[in-house]
């Protein structure tokens, strides 16, 4: 019997590539040979190409190589990137087949589901790699399904009282939406993306969904919908908690810089002390909203990290650094750097809290750290990452803007003394912290949730047979 060959497709973005390859990691473990693609534009920024036995790395060519394109132009993009993309998928179907090492099956992660179209063209079988929580998928698979009225009647956002009930999901407000179908979206053409990928998926006779989350997190959600089968694989995190070997060539970091002075001041810091302040890869932070945090850590007066991101460096016009009126009063209380690496923060034992903006992979690491969460998302689906911390899971607080949408100063710091004060609230958020952060690395170690049910998607896709 040939061994086993697996194609990972990953959308070109780092929140995207970074789970996919601790995907391909799971699979190299146990012998299967990895051939990893996403396109060249996302390889350009990367740091270090991920390199591993037993994984082959190969990017196609989108139409946006060198990464500069703006968001009208991505937007027009779109087909050229899927045409390129198909393509590309296919000759290696081809190539690989005539090599003698035949593809057994396909995975993609979310918004790709055309690479599914191409396995089913060559015979292939294929799976969702789902980056995102169970809880989103459900929302938007019964948002194209039965739901969409009643969702767009109880969210309106005059009626802050009206709560959305779906099956098996927790009472959800507006805010708790994932903000692509909320009424406020603008980006009508990545709703149609999950619209087709639900319609890709409700065309498979037995479809694999491959959710990054674990039996134990979200036990109603990942049954939630009896038309789906949904297995939990994760946590896929990249984690210096969990001792893998592996975790360091498997990982794709984009703008790292070269220094790790923050370790150092992070050593001469006391326990649980330090605010860590992140807002991921992606979202580029306003004015206001820089001055605001920036206001609130002067007053809050504990020891801070605080990742300001160089946007000039990326070829983009300002700094968010320029957008701090206080820069030097606030050096004085911690440190602001324009990267550092997140997991390794995360394990210091002088964090005491993680500002975040709630992306499913930070909220996963913050998870397996056991560090408490102050949630400030910003769009996608971290308004529904923040709702399962504050109200299902118990390990943060969220903030709450004011009636203009503005987050101030004053609740940020009402939010830190919460999680990091020595009140009742506080002491039941490390208490969940901890049970949480157990339960995540019970799951990912040998024997449990993610490596039995990783081994049974793999038995399925050996038979050649649906899920049953």
């Amino acid at each position: 019997m040939p061994q086993p060959h697996f194609l990972l497709v990953s959308y070109p973005v780092q929140g995207h590539i970074n789970p996919s390859l601790q995907f391909a990691k799971y699979l190299i473990r146990i012998g299967v040979r990895v051939a990893f693609t996403t396109s060249m534009s996302a390889v350009r920024r990367m740091t270090k190409v991920p390199a591993a036995q037993g994984l082959s790395f190969l990017p196609f060519f989108d139409g946006n190589d060198d990464g500069t394109k703006s968001r009208d132009e991505k937007d027009q993009s779109t087909s050229e990137f899927r045409h390129r993309g198909k393509e590309a998928i296919s000759d290696f179907i081809i190539t690989s087949e005539n090599q003698g090492k035949p593809i057994t099956c396909v995975v993609y992660s979310l918004l790709l589901h055309w690479a599914a179209e191409v396995a089913r063209e060559h015979h292939i079988p294929s799976a969702v790699l789902w980056i995102q929580p169970a809880t989103v998928f459900d929302i938007f698979y019964f948002y194209f399904n039965g739901y969409e009225a009643s969702i767009k009647g109880q969210a309106d956002e005059s009626k802050t009282k009206c709560l959305i009930k779906l099956p098996g999901l927790p009472p959800l407000a507006t805010r708790d939406l994932p903000s692509f179908i909320t009424a406020s979206n603008t980006d009508h053409s990545t709703l149609s993306l999950f619209q087709e990928q639900m319609e890709v998926l409700a065309g498979e006779p037995n479809a694999k969904i491959l959710v990054n989350t674990f039996d134990a997190l979200e036990p109603e959600a990942l049954k939630a919908i009896e038309k789906f089968k949904m297995i939990g694989v994760g946590p896929l995190i990249q984690s210096s908690f969990l001792k893998d070997p592996l975790d360091s060539s498997l990982r794709a970091d984009i703008f790292q810089c070269n220094s790790n002075d923050y370790l150092q001041w992070l050593d001469s810091k006391r326990k649980s002390s330090v605010v860590y302040v992140s807002f991921g890869s992606v979202a580029i932070l306003a004015r206001q909203i820089m001055e605001e945090i920036a206001r609130a850590l002067i007053a809050s007066g504990r020891p801070f990290l605080w990742v300001v991101r160089n946007q000039k460096a990326r070829g983009e016009e300002e700094t968010e650094e320029d957008k701090l009126s206080c820069r030097e009063e606030l050096e004085q209380f911690g440190m602001i750097v324009p990267w550092c690496s997140q997991v390794e923060v995360l394990a210091h034992p002088s964090l005491g809290c993680f500002v975040t903006h709630c992306g499913w992979n930070s909220t996963m690491e913050t998870m397996v750290a056991g560090v408490p969460v102050v949630a400030f998302p910003r769009f996608a689906d971290q308004g529904t990452n923040a709702k399962l911390v504050e109200d299902v899971w118990g390990t943060g607080v969220r903030v709450i803007a004011n009636e203009e949408g503005t987050v101030e100063r004053g609740e940020i710091v009402r939010c830190l003394d919460l999680v990091m004060g020595d009140g009742e609230k506080a002491r039941e958020v490390r208490k969940n912290v901890e049970k949480w952060k157990d339960l995540a690395r019970e799951a990912a170690m040998g024997g449990g949730s993610l490596d039995t049910n990783f081994k049974a998607f793999l038995d399925d896709v050996a038979r050649g047979q649906g899920f049953k």
